[in-house]
């Protein structure tokens, strides 16, 4: 998989980016949904992967500098297709080496505490991440699980 960092201009990011939303406000209360719109994800301190395989994208991935050695990873989704083909360990693994080579020491992530969201918890927990209290802007929600891990 050739994996880019990629301007949120195609089409292909673009809807798998509203379906990610749609999913996130289908399965949580709107005040729990902190997965980012189009415009936010275009910020300066985001960094926005996307991976390609065969020119069909296969997923993406998003890494957000909190500070000078901390970073948030957001943005994780792959396309219906392409679940359960390891698709986001390789976006995952990406983006933890981009992070260790721009100098980040800390990655942290919210997720879901619904059902909904127990792969992405056991992916993170399998590449090391462990439960924190909230980080950054975030507040303690029932919602709502922190992980963070040491690079």
């Amino acid at each position: 998989m050739k994996i880019i960092i990629d301007d949120l201009s195609g089409g292909d990011v673009i809807q798998l980016l509203e379906e990610h939303l749609a999913d996130m406000y289908a399965v949580s209360p709107p005040e729990s949904v902190h997965a980012l719109d189009i415009v936010s994800l275009k910020a300066p301190e985001i960094t926005f992967f996307s991976g390609w395989e065969n020119e069909q994208l296969q997923g993406c991935v998003a890494l957000k500098t909190l500070t000078s050695d901390h970073v948030e990873l957001k943005s994780m989704r792959t396309t219906r297709a392409a679940r359960g083909k390891g698709v986001a360990k390789q976006l995952l693994t990406h983006a933890l080496n981009a992070a260790q080579a721009n100098g980040f020491t800390t990655v942290s992530l919210e997720t879901g505490a619904e059902d909904y969201f127990i792969p992405a918890r056991k992916l993170y927990e399998k590449f090391g991440f462990s439960y924190c209290a909230p980080f950054a802007q975030y507040i303690d929600d029932p919602n709502s699980r922190f992980m963070t891990k040491c690079l």
